[in-house]
């Protein structure tokens, strides 16, 4: 895949269809998936290409999504902030900023759940945003 640096939300939307594609077995079909639900969580959500990994943002980063060997991975750049009453965040619990959540395969996904944690970190973003 292309190094970029600042690619347009097309660019970026194109890069992550690739990823996906590049992975080519279950990373890339619970990425597909994890991708679908926060844009059903959030329909404004833009997706960005930073760090050679997928990015949502809205008023601010919302999560990153990372692909390792036997995880998919969604950070959230304000986790910490974040009221998780269904303790969906598994990994990085140690940090005072981030926390995020690894998907391992065959992993059942909240669905429910994680739109409502995407949905509380948009309104997080959105009220630092105004302030």
């Amino acid at each position: 895949m292309k190094k970029s640096g600042s690619p347009s939300v097309e660019s970026a939307s194109r890069l992550i269809d690739e990823r996906i594609q590049d992975l080519g077995d279950w990373r890339g079909e619970m990425l597909s998936r994890l991708r679908g639900l926060i844009k059903q969580a959030d329909p404004a959500v833009v997706e960005e290409w930073k760090w050679e990994i997928p990015v949502w943002s809205h008023d601010g980063l919302i999560c990153t999504g990372e692909t390792y060997k036997n995880v998919v991975k969604l950070t959230f750049a304000k986790g910490a902030s974040l009221d998780d009453p269904s303790c969906l965040f598994n990994s990085s619990l140690e940090g005072r900023v981030r926390r995020a959540i690894d998907f391992r395969e065959g992993a059942k996904v909240n669905e429910e759940a994680l739109k409502t944690l995407i949905r509380a970190a948009v309104a997080l973003n959105t009220s630092l945003a105004l302030s």
